[in-house]
C-alpha cells in the first residue's frame, strides 16, 4: 500500500509567546502544496525501512515513520513491515515533509490493517511526533495555533494563482531560527489579513522568522526580493526556512533563480 505525502507552506507565521513547556505559541495558516514524497508499506519478516530520492540525514532509526509505527504498536498488534520512503520534498525547508510522511504513514497503517482509529486518535499519535504533524491528517487550509497542533477551519483558496516554491542550497535548523525570535502579540489577526486581496498581503502578512534567518542567510532574503522583482503579488519564507514561495497572477519566468536553486512551479 502506497501514499504520497505532500508538503505545506505557511501563510503568515506569528510567534506569539513562549510557553512554560519550552515550546512557543504560534499562529499561522498551513496551506497544502503539490510537492510530494512517496511512502510504501508492505508486510515483511522483520521491521525495516529503506530510502530513495533525496538523502535523508540522521539516524534512520529516528525517522518519524518508524516512531509512528512503534507508537501504534503499543496499542495494536501490528506485524513487521517494510517501509520504503522516496524523498522528494526538500529537507530543512520549512515545508513539513517529515511530518507529512509520518501523518500519511499513520493513515496507511490504519487502512492496511483495518485499525479502528478515529481522526482524533490519529491526531493524538501525530502530536507526539511533531507540532505540525496532525495538520496533514486534515490536509486542507487550516488556521493553526497553540504549538501549531490545534486547528480551526479557514477560508483561503489560491487555486487561481501560480505558486512558485524556491529552495536554496541552505539548511536552516529550527532551533537556530527560534533562537533569534522575540515573541510578541499580533495587532492584526491572520484571518483578517488573509480575507483581503492577495496583492495587499505584502504590507501586513509576516513570517516572524524572517528577520533573524535573513541575517544569517542573506541569500534567502535575496530570493524573496527576486520573487517580488519577477512580479510576485506576495512572497514569504515558509516556516523557519529555507524555502521561499511567491504567489503570482501569471506564470513567472524564474530562469535566473533556477541557476542556483531548486524551483517547483505550479504547486
Amino acid at each position: 500500500m502506497i501514499a504520497f505525502p505532500n508538503a505545506k507552506i505557511n501563510l503568515g507565521l506569528n510567534i506569539v509567546s513562549r510557553r512554560n513547556d519550552g515550546y512557543h505559541d504560534i499562529q499561522t495558516v498551513f496551506y497544502p502544496v503539490k510537492v510530494r514524497d512517496a511512502v510504501e508499506v508492505v508486510e515483511s519478516d522483520a521491521l525495516k525501512m529503506t530510502f530513495s530520492g533525496i538523502s535523508v540525514p540522521g539516524n534512520p532509526d529516528e525517522n518519524l515513520c518508524l516512531k509512528a509505527y512503534h507508537l501504534i504498536k503499543q496499542d495494536f498488534e501490528l506485524p513487521p513491515v517494510h517501509i520504503h520512503l522516496h524523498k522528494h520534498i526538500p529537507i530543512g525547508a520549512g515545508l513539513g515533509g517529515g511530518s507529512a510522511d509520518a501523518a500519511f504513514f499513520i493513515a496507511l497503517l490504519k487502512n492496511k490493517f483495518n485499525l479502528n482509529l478515529t481522526v482524533p486518535q490519529m491526531e493524538a499519535y501525530a502530536r507526539q511526533l511533531g507540532a505540525d504533524c496532525a495538520f496533514f491528517l486534515h490536509n486542507k487550509p487550516m488556521f493553526a495555533f497553540g504549538r501549531g497542533d490545534e486547528f480551526e477551519d479557514v477560508s483561503v483558496d489560491l487555486s487561481a494563482y501560480h505558486i512558485a516554491l524556491v529552495m536554496p542550497p541552505v539548511h536552516v535548523p529550527t532551533a537556530q531560527a527560534y533562537a533569534g525570535v522575540k515573541p510578541k502579540a499580533t495587532e492584526i489577526g491572520l484571518r483578517e489579513i488573509l480575507a483581503s486581496p492577495v496583492k495587499e498581503w505584502r504590507q501586513a502578512l509576516r513570517n516572524d522568522f524572517e528577520d533573524s534567518v535573513f541575517k544569517v542567510h542573506p541569500q534567502i532574503r535575496q530570493i524573496k526580493n527576486a520573487l517580488y522583482e519577477s512580479g510576485a503579488l506576495y512572497a514569504s519564507m515558509s516556516g523557519s526556512g529555507a524555502s521561499v514561495y511567491g504567489i503570482f497572477d501569471h506564470k513567472p519566468d524564474l530562469r535566473e533563480l533556477e541557476k542556483h536553486n531548486l524551483i517547483f512551479y505550479g504547486v
